[in-house]
């Protein structure tokens, strides 16, 4: 992931789903699996999500904004950098060219196609 060009290779499921969970702000790991569930119906685990914001760090695709004091046992608030906000964007234009295929139309009912 950390050498991944945006737009070259797929994002696996769990990563776009945390990456997404964050493209309108910051949120704790716990508010990305509760997003991530929301939006799409996929239950990441703790280790998944935590797991995969450590990677994203490490990649420079996400980074800590700041503690939560409010609640310390929320800790960390993480959003996107700009980074993961182009891999996020390439990761979509990806999957709205593959909606496009007739192929795949053709597997949606009501799709306009015969």
């Amino acid at each position: 992931m950390p050498d991944r060009d945006a737009g070259t290779a797929p994002l696996t499921p769990a990563v776009f789903h945390v990456l997404l969970s964050l493209a309108d702000g910051p949120l704790h790991g716990y508010g990305v699996m509760k997003r991530a569930e929301e939006d799409s119906g996929l239950v990441l685990g703790p280790g998944t999500v935590y797991g995969s914001l450590q990677r994203l760090e490490d990649a420079g695709w996400v980074r800590v904004g700041r503690e939560d004091r409010a609640d310390a046992r929320r800790g960390r608030l993480f959003e996107l950098t700009s980074a993961g906000r182009r891999a996020l964007e390439a990761e979509a234009r990806r999957i709205t060219r593959l909606s496009h295929l007739e192929g795949v139309r053709r597997l949606v009912p009501g799709s306009g196609t015969p």
